[in-house]
């Protein structure tokens, strides 16, 4: 780990000065993602921004819906009575993310943020087009077990690691953010990007931006809902496949649903095609598994994570069936 100099700042205004004036700078609330890159020299901030006196840390319900600050812990969010009632879908998600301990320290905004997990860009002796574009990407023809089967590219088959972004994916949060230019908001599912020709490029974010919220609409979700992780060990370990399932359900017709995928893909995967098959339909394993037969449409392996191609669909109709509380 290099040297670094380091700012602590109170206010929103405060942080986006700093960055303009540090353009090489780093933001650090928890610092579970960040810290380990350093240490890895996968990074290397000249300056680390500290957020934390930041007042980013209220959850709010409105008519409207919930409002979460960038600085709300994984665990206070989880643990929060609205949350758990209301939002039952995220506290699953949660959960179900790293370990308790992890989870004391990250932040909602960090969360956001986290880089991928792949082996190749931690390695800094390796190939990796996501830590130094042009250098190639090792886990093409690699050890690709841990990586993506939907929406790669050339450049990267990279997964992004949150649970927590999945179930926001799902419920269709929004991401708002302040900059130089003032503040603005983004839908979750376009504030992580794909890896085209630019996998260095994790997000939508503008320079000098920072998160300082989410929110997530009113909805109904709050009893037929189930996130599903698949994963080596219970206990800290990324998903090799996860998903979000949330049904309104009239009856044992589906009303509305939602469904995203964790571990497939550069960003939280969402299921759209699934979705508008499911629409009016009835709850059953066989309308499910035709959902996940259309979202295998255009899957591909590269190896090492074959299986995926087999256990994605499959576990679309667990976390669906769970969702729905049919045997």
């Amino acid at each position: 780990m290099i040297n670094f100099e380091y700012t602590r700042v109170s206010s929103v205004k405060a942080a986006v000065d700093a960055l303009a004036k540090n353009p090489a700078g780093s933001l650090i609330a928890g610092g579970t993602n960040l810290v380990d890159l350093m240490k890895k020299g996968v990074t290397a901030p000249v300056r680390l921004i500290d957020i934390n006196n930041l007042p980013l840390k209220d959850i709010k319900e409105s008519a409207t819906g919930l409002s979460i600050g960038a600085l709300v812990l994984n665990s206070d969010l989880s643990g929060h009575e609205i949350v758990k009632k209301n939002y039952p879908l995220l506290a699953m998600a949660l959960n179900a993310g790293a370990s308790a301990q992890l989870r004391n320290m990250a932040t909602v905004g960090g969360n956001i943020m986290q880089r991928t997990r792949c082996s190749y860009f931690y390695d800094t002796a390796m190939p990796c087009n996501k830590r130094q574009p042009g250098s190639g990407c090792g886990a093409l023809q690699g050890y690709n077990r841990m990586h993506a089967i939907f929406g790669a590219s050339g450049k990267c088959i990279a997964v992004h690691p949150s649970d927590m972004c999945v179930a926001l994916a799902a419920l269709n949060a929004t991401v708002t953010v302040s900059g130089p230019k003032g503040e603005r908001r983004i839908a979750f599912g376009d504030f992580h990007r794909m890896p085209g020709e630019n996998p260095e490029r994790d997000n939508t974010l503008m320079k000098g931006e920072l998160i300082t919220g989410i929110s997530i609409p009113k909805n109904n979700f709050t009893k037929n809902v189930y996130y599903l992780k698949i994963r080596d060990r219970a206990s800290y370990a990324f998903a090799l496949v996860s998903v979000a399932a949330a049904l309104e359900l009239n009856g044992s017709t589906i009303k509305n649903v939602k469904l995203a995928m964790g571990g497939v893909a550069h960003k939280p995967w969402r299921l759209t095609e699934a979705e508008k098959f499911l629409m009016n339909k009835g709850a059953t394993k066989e309308n499910f598994t035709k959902a996940a037969e259309l979202v295998m449409k255009g899957a591909k392996g590269y190896g090492y994570n074959n299986f995926k191609l087999k256990m994605a669909p499959v576990a679309i109709v667990e976390a669906l069936t769970k969702a729905a509380g049919i045997a």
